[in-house]
């Protein structure tokens, strides 16, 4: 009986939270976006797919939480936009939270070698007494 998809989306659900907040820092650092902005730099590459619906919780957090500010602006193209850039505190957390992701997929990327498992692990050994 295998692990069930449900507790694989589970693991996934938390390990995307985390990341994605990491990322939607990473990408107001040097420069502010309004959410539909921020949601199609986020997509740009094609490898992941986010909804409005995504980001704005994180900016939610992370406006009350002092690591980004926000403010409106006019728009010519419709109604102001609200556009957030990341403060002072949330570039040095975002350093700080980024090595420290660098570390942890190096982690998760080395080849591991557990003693007693070889290539040939699923095999029986025979052993010669003698």
């Amino acid at each position: 009986m295998g692990y069930s998809d449900e507790g694989k989306d589970r693991r996934i659900t938390q390990l995307r939270k985390g990341i994605l907040e990491l990322a939607v820092m990473g990408a107001l650092y040097d420069e502010r976006h309004y959410g539909y902005s921020l949601v199609r730099v986020l997509s740009e590459s094609g490898s992941i797919s986010l909804k409005e619906g995504t980001v704005y919780p994180i900016l939610a957090r992370l406006d009350r939480d002092g690591l980004v500010r926000s403010e409106w602006v006019e728009s010519d193209q419709g109604p102001p936009r609200k556009y957030y850039a990341l403060t002072s505190s949330g570039q040095q957390l975002f350093d700080s939270l980024s090595q420290e992701l660098d570390i942890l997929v190096s982690l998760v990327q080395q080849k591991w070698k557990v003693p007693g498992r070889s290539a040939d692990a699923g095999k029986k050994l025979a052993v010669r007494k003698g």
